[in-house]
């Protein structure tokens, strides 16, 4: 396998998300994460630019003390948008996260903190990481032509096929009367709930599931949430006919109240849970240093 002369087959590879980072060092050799590298760390994403640098910075290093005898070549970063993922520029705003770090150049602050050239800095769209390490070793191994969504606290999408995955970014894509993000994230059922019954949901979606066993009303919002879903992806599996459709992220944690509808209404095509947790957008960011479907990164470099 081509590893393009990295000093070492090791990748300190992140995923940052609304609130937290997960942190480890991916072996492209075999595109897997040493499992004791892991580190999660929350994050006030509402904090100061200097406050967010400074958490994302010691969590490299908690992961990197952990294991000094494996060098890296390098640093990969999934990342939510807007994000010009060619250049390291943030331009988050507006979505009430990170609001702090709009316009600065945080692959020149990674490449100083760590003391490493700026090409050996990385970044990749965070649901397209996910789907790419889905792919590479997850549920989407072996398939030639993949969709695949993330559902969390936001609605991320993006294509594969024949291993190269982009961002398709299905979740501004016009839907009712508003954009899809807020039918198909965890916005959406804690909304629903409050509407229908006047309380808050505090734990989101896995608050939810919880109670779905007993209650009529919440295995109703999940049976919504799936015919919802299946109307709204139903012409873009139309467009591209994908052979499978993945599904990741933490709602799909509460499949089991919304996947048999899901798998009813969209009965052309093969419906696969992700299998990789967060390890996928860890192995999908890395997988820019080896060539494993990274054309993306350049493709899709100033989706903002």
């Amino acid at each position: 396998m081509r590893i393009d002369n990295l000093s070492s087959p090791y990748i300190l590879t992140a995923d940052i998300g609304g609130s937290h980072i997960t942190a480890g060092i991916c072996d492209l050799s075999t595109h897997t994460i040493a499992q004791p590298s892991i580190v999660r760390v929350e994050v006030d994403s509402k904090s100061s630019a200097d406050n967010i640098l400074r958490s994302w910075g010691n969590t490299f290093n908690q992961v990197l003390k952990k294991h000094t005898a494996l060098p890296i070549s390098g640093l990969s970063v999934a990342m939510p948008g807007p994000f010009d993922y060619a250049t390291g520029i943030c331009y988050i705003k507006g979505l009430n996260k990170y609001e702090a770090l709009y316009g600065l150049d945080i692959k020149r602050y990674f490449a100083e903190f760590l003391n490493i050239d700026n090409q050996s800095v990385r970044f990749r769209n965070d649901a397209e990481s996910t789907i790419a390490g889905e792919v590479l070793t997850g549920a989407g191994k072996g398939c030639q032509n993949v969709m695949g969504v993330t559902l969390g606290t936001g609605f991320g999408s993006a294509y594969s096929k024949n291993s190269i995955t982009t961002d398709i970014n299905l979740g501004s894509k016009p839907y009712r009367k508003t954009i899809a993000d807020d039918y198909f994230s965890t916005r959406w059922f804690v909304k629903s709930y409050q509407e229908l019954t006047g309380v808050l949901l505090t734990g989101g979606v896995k608050e939810l599931s919880g109670l779905a066993p007993e209650s009529i009303i919440a295995r109703d919002i999940f049976k919504e949430f799936a015919i919802n879903m299946s109307d709204f992806l139903s012409l873009y599996i139309e467009q591209m006919a994908p052979e499978a459709l993945i599904i990741c992220g933490n709602i799909a944690k509460a499949s089991e109240f919304f996947l048999p509808y899901l798998i009813l209404r969209l009965n052309s095509i093969a419906i696969r849970l992700a299998r990789l947790d967060e390890n996928a957008p860890l192995i999908g960011a890395a997988a820019m240093f080896d060539g494993s479907g990274n054309q993306a990164y350049f493709n899709s470099a100033n989706q903002l």
